[in-house]
């Protein structure tokens, strides 16, 4: 007899991350027009640097089943926060969506400690 299927919680994980990113790269185009209008607007750097920054993570939000796309997130932030040298805004951005990573990360580890626990739904 085979053991019946379990939930697998990783699997909705994944998709958060996913749809955060996807999140992260609207918020990341929408800084084009705060940008240009604030801090002497849009330059050839400044430009490239958003819309090289939504292609990046764009292409990430397919790579979150691997082991290592949550920790590539978070320091994807700290490249976002950089662009605080191009324009402060896009720095805030950086900020505001580190501190989501980091609860992202958080809610990881929980769900894995309880996974080792048995305590998961699925599980019990």
């Amino acid at each position: 007899m085979t053991a019946p299927n379990q939930p697998d919680p990783w699997k909705s994980f994944r998709g958060v991350m996913a749809g955060t990113l996807i999140l992260e790269v609207i918020v990341v185009l929408l800084a084009l027009p705060v940008v240009s209008v604030f801090h002497g607007g849009l330059t050839p750097l400044s430009s490239g640097y958003l819309i090289g920054m939504a292609v990046v993570l764009a292409l990430l939000s397919g790579m979150q089943g691997r082991s290592w796309a949550l920790w590539v997130n978070i320091g994807m932030q700290f490249v976002l926060i950089l662009g605080a040298f191009i324009d402060v805004t896009i720095g805030i951005v950086g900020i505001i969506f580190l501190l989501v990573w980091v609860l992202i990360a958080y809610l990881r580890s929980e769900v894995k400690r309880r996974q080792d626990r048995g305590l998961l739904p699925g599980q019990q």
